[in-house]
Order: structure tokens, then C-alpha cells, then sequence
């Protein structure tokens, strides 16, 4: 990249928008073109400065975060908007409404707006900042191009709950198990895919999306509220049943072991090994899965920075399983399936709005 990303700064905290300009300019190829005070002057300083990306808080006077954003992307609909939120339950749904609406993704500020311990969070910042200015479309594009509309499906809540009672008569029989790794651009990706998995799935589903712990629980129920199947987030000892999803919980790993006692397989969360790059890792859970599953798993790697998850899906082809990897015509960072593709570990590489035709073939397979 020969010239220097352009980013604006908008936060109503004169002290944050210092921290967060200091932050970034610690990396020579990105430039704080100006900052803006409240999401009605972000709109003036995006019309006079044209940035490539635009780092935005949630809560504002004025004009908050979210409306301001949604504002900017139609009158600049090729600016890339990271948002920064908040690490608690009532930040995490606005989060997930701001990725819905188009933002690119977000960063989860360490300790409310406290400027001094924004640092933590800064290679992350900068790594997403790079991220959304190499991306070619907005999520919401993507979206578009995919002709997907994601509503929450009434019918399906008779089927979740029939489900649930053959759970408690002891019939949690399935065909396969589905492993879904994913992180940057992840949660507007699987609202895009995890919906149109039908009710009758012949499969557990785990997914594990590189997310802070207060988060997890909120996006599970979000997910579960537009999706057929039914989600939940992990807990130790949850048993893994056909037609439902599990998401990894922030901030340990989530893996499987038999319960020998009664017949079935469990959740199990731990914090080893401790020396991964992210808890939950893709890696643990995939090694984990299919170490008890070999050829009946169904490996999934999907948007996302670095190389998690890319070992798990060798391992699941090398035992039989079948794996499956977002293009790079749809993924919002390509490295994790770029990965998985390079060492082998790929049998089929679909665009988003493909994956989940292909899990539900995959899981049909003999």
C-alpha cells in the first residue's frame, strides 16, 4: 500500500481522541487526517477530509454513534467504519446492530471510555484499521450482493422446541458435527449464514468466534433470534444434540469429551493449553472435535485475520471430514482462509452466501 491510510477519529472524549490519534500513529502507514466531537460533526469532517477509515464511538451527545454511521455510509458508502464499544452487555447488542447495519467491525475498549488503558487494545485497533482499508466492499455491499435479507424466522420456534424435548427424552442422535472458526468481519458473516440452516439439521453445530467474554452470550441470543436451529452460548457439561449451535464463550477455550456414563458427548471449557494466540482458539475446538468425531466433522474457516483455525482444518480433511472455506470475494479479511487453502486444508472454498448449501450437503454426505 503506497500511500498512507487516511482516519478520522470520532469520540465525544477530547482525552480519547488524543489516546486513540497517539495509538495510531505509532504505525507509519496510517495518518489522523482529524477527529470529530459527535456523530453530526463526524458527517462535516468526513465530507472535508474523505478518510479511508473512520474509528467511531457508540455513545455520543448529539448524534450518536450507530445513526451517525448509518448517515456516513450513504454519503460516503465506500468509508470503512471500525466502531468502539463499550465491554458491556447493553455495548455488545448496540455493536452487533451497528455490524448489521454495515459497520466493518468493531474494537472492545478494555475499561469503559478510560482513556489510560486504551493501549491494551492498540495493535488490535491498528490491525483492523489496516484490515477495513484493504477491503474492496462494506459488509452491507457484500450483503446486497448476496440478495440475502436476515429476519428473525417465527416457524422455527415450534421446531427449537421439539428439539429441546427429545434433548430431555434422551434422543440427542446426529449424523455430524459442524465446526465454525471465524473472527474479523465474523458476527455480520454468520448472521448471513447460520439462518439459513434449516431446523432439521442432522448436526450439532459449535461455533467459535474470536470475541470478547462479556460478548458472547449477547450475540449467541441475537444469532438465535434470526436462526432456524437453536443457539446458546457454551456451558461445561452441555450436551451436544442435533439441531442445535453452540457458541465458544470469550476468553476460554471450549472442547469435547464423552461422558461414558451416559453415552453422550459434553461441553467442556478450560484454559489450556494457555500458550494460544486467542481464547477460544478454532484450533483447540477443531482438535478437539475431531479427535472424538475423524470423518464426521464438518470443518468451516471464515473471515478472519492470522492463521487460527488453518492446522484444524488439515487435521479434519486428513481424518476424512469434509472442510469448507469462504472465498476471498466475500471474506472481509481473507487471512484465515487463505490459510486453511495454502496448507491443504480447504476442500471447498464457496463465497459466504454459499456455506450453508455446502454444510448442509456436507452433513448429507454417506
Amino acid at each position: 500500500m503506497s500511500e498512507k491510510i487516511r482516519v478520522l477519529i470520532v469520540d465525544d472524549s477530547a482525552m480519547m481522541r488524543r489516546a486513540i490519534k497517539q495509538i495510531l500513529e505509532t504505525d507509519s502507514k496510517i495518518d489522523v487526517v482529524g477527529s470529530a466531537r459527535d456523530g453530526e460533526d463526524a458527517l462535516k469532517k468526513d465530507a472535508e477530509f474523505i478518510p479511508d477509515v473512520i474509528t467511531m464511538d457508540i455513545n455520543m451527545p448529539v448524534m450518536d454513534g450507530v445513526t451517525s454511521m448509518m448517515h456516513l455510509l450513504e454519503q460516503h458508502p465506500e468509508v470503512r467504519i471500525i466502531m468502539l464499544s463499550s465491554l458491556t452487555q447493553d455495548g455488545a447488542m448496540t455493536t452487533f446492530e451497528a455490524l448489521e447495519l454495515g459497520a466493518f467491525d468493531y474494537v472492545a475498549k478494555p475499561s469503559g471510555t478510560v482513556s489510560a488503558n486504551l493501549h491494551v487494545i492498540g495493535k488490535e485497533l491498528i490491525e483492523k484499521v489496516k484490515a477495513a482499508a484493504r477491503t474492496k466492499r462494506t459488509l452491507r455491499q457484500t450483503r446486497e450482493r448476496s440478495g440475502l435479507v436476515k429476519k428473525p424466522i417465527k416457524e422455527a420456534v415450534a421446531v427449537k422446541k421439539l428439539v429441546k424435548s427429545q434433548l430431555m427424552d434422551g434422543i440427542p442422535a446426529f449424523r455430524k458435527v459442524v465446526v465454525i472458526g471465524v473472527s474479523t468481519g465474523g458476527p455480520a458473516t454468520l448472521m448471513e449464514i447460520i439462518p439459513q440452516l434449516p431446523a432439521d439439521l442432522d448436526a450439532a453445530v459449535v461455533i467459535v468466534q474470536h470475541m470478547p467474554p462479556m460478548f458472547t452470550g449477547s450475540f449467541a441470543k441475537r444469532l438465535d433470534e434470526h436462526s432456524q436451529i437453536s443457539i446458546t452460548e457454551g456451558k461445561s457439561g452441555d450436551v451436544l444434540t442435533k439441531g442445535c449451535a453452540y457458541v465458544a464463550p470469550g476468553g476460554i477455550h471450549f472442547v469435547i469429551r464423552k461422558n461414558f456414563s451416559r453415552d453422550e458427548w459434553q461441553v467442556r471449557l478450560t484454559t489450556l493449553p494457555e500458550n494460544t494466540l486467542f481464547m477460544p482458539s478454532v484450533d483447540v475446538t477443531m482438535n478437539s472435535i475431531v479427535e472424538v468425531f475423524g470423518r464426521r466433522t464438518v470443518g468451516v474457516l471464515l473471515t478472519g485475520m492470522g492463521s487460527d483455525g488453518a492446522d484444524g482444518m488439515v487435521a479434519i480433511r486428513q481424518a476424512g471430514g469434509v472442510t469448507i472455506a469462504e472465498a476471498e470475494s466475500t471474506a472481509v479479511v481473507f487471512g484465515m482462509p487463505r490459510e486453511a487453502i495454502e496448507r491443504g486444508g480447504a476442500e471447498i472454498v464457496v463465497p459466504s452466501y454459499q456455506v450453508a448449501k455446502e454444510i448442509v450437503k456436507a452433513i448429507r454426505r454417506a
